[in-house]
């Protein structure tokens, strides 16, 4: 039988097949968690696709590199499957580094990209603090490359911000007006690369496209998420460690519906020079989450830990906005995504017994 972890779900739509078909999109950091996911939407929908990564940045460099991670090699495996299912797809992989700008040019400018989707950055914000440096170069080095690369080819640049340039949230839920107050390195990173991507429009009419979503979490993430190390953990036999008291609240967001909102942001002339919150829209307790794995997994042990103080307060992210001049519209509450998403953890196997679990892991190490 083939393995369960070369057939993730795919929502297609008939009107994002119709209005995608043909057109040619660039995924810049594109062999990531949300980039190979989008790659293999956009080609399901008849969208031509290239992808330029040079697979370092949280990827099999990254990784490989990293003997003390803990899970190495079952991430390994994550990382080669999502290759498998992009050369499956034929979807165009350049193993090039975005911060080669004529590498990066020479690569866009002979695909001809309509759409260019800027994704490449250190996505941790915990990594940012600690290693500034190669956050700027690998953030917004990436990204004036590929925004200058972009002005002579592309018609609209979409760029991946975060829920983390407001900041501390000042209200329950909050709208794209929100103040934008960043703490650490990484937002605001974040919130420079927005107003790099504005002036660029206000320069060159290039037309952009903001996104900015929050907690992502889905099948072959490596990234480390809430979401994922709380799975992990309970099949793992470990404690949950929340961080403070448990009751601050997070816009979870299953990667369908944000791959389905970026994909309604490519066909819709609406989202062309605006700012978008992407998330399901409605915020969680992080003792919910913790409650619903726990339902899923029963056994599971919860802990509490020190809040990181650099870790802003959030909440609900409104998709109003998103809702209503592009029709995006997320289905995965998290009683819906995170079910799936421990699914997909049984389906290959990480659930099963201690024994079966090291026969996986085994079979992880031969295949990187």
């Amino acid at each position: 039988m083939k393995d369960q972890m070369s057939n993730p779900p795919l929502r297609i739509f008939n009107q994002h097949a119709e209005d995608l078909r043909g057109k040619r999109v660039c995924l810049i950091g594109g062999a990531g968690f949300i980039g190979h996911n989008m790659a293999l939407k956009l080609v399901a929908c008849g969208a031509e696709v290239q992808v330029i990564d040079g697979l370092q940045v949280n990827h099999l460099v990254h990784i490989a590199s990293s003997p003390q991670l803990e899970h190495q090699t079952m991430y390994l495996k994550f990382l080669h499957e999502r290759l498998a299912l992009l050369e499956e797809a034929g979807v165009a992989l350049n193993v090039v580094d975005a911060r080669d700008y004529l590498k990066l040019g020479t690569a866009i400018s002979e695909f001809k990209p309509q759409v260019i989707v800027q994704l490449a950055a250190i996505a941790h914000a915990n990594r940012s603090n600690k290693d500034p440096y190669s956050t700027f170069d690998h953030s917004l080095r990436t990204l004036e490359n590929a925004l200058d690369c972009a002005r002579s080819v592309a018609e609209h640049f979409i760029y991946f911000s975060s829920s983390m340039v407001y900041g501390n949230f000042q209200s329950e839920c909050i709208d794209e007006d929100h103040p934008l107050n960043p703490l650490g390195i990484y937002g605001a990173l974040k919130l420079g690369g927005e107003k790099m991507v504005i002036a660029y429009q206000q320069v060159f009419g290039l037309p952009y496209t903001i996104i900015r979503p929050a907690a992502l979490y889905g099948p072959r993430c490596v990234s480390r998420r809430v979401g994922q190390i709380f799975i992990e953990n309970t099949f793992s036999g470990k404690p949950l460690r929340v961080e403070g008291d448990g009751l601050e609240s997070i816009d979870f967001t299953f990667i369908e519906d944000l791959v389905d909102g970026i994909c309604c942001a490519i066909v819709n002339p609406n989202s062309r020079n605006q700012i978008f919150n992407m998330t399901h829209g409605e915020a969680r307790t992080i003792k919910d989450l913790a409650d619903i794995v726990s339902d899923e997994i029963p056994g599971t042990h919860i802990e509490y830990t020190k809040r990181d103080d650099l870790r802003p307060f959030r909440g609900s992210m409104s998709v109003d906005k998103a809702r209503e001049l592009i029709g995006y519209a997320p289905l995965n509450a998290v009683e819906i995504g995170i079910p799936k998403y421990i699914d997909w953890y049984r389906s290959i196997g990480f659930a099963a017994s201690k024994k079966d679990r090291d026969a996986f892991n085994a079979s992880a190490k031969k295949m990187a």
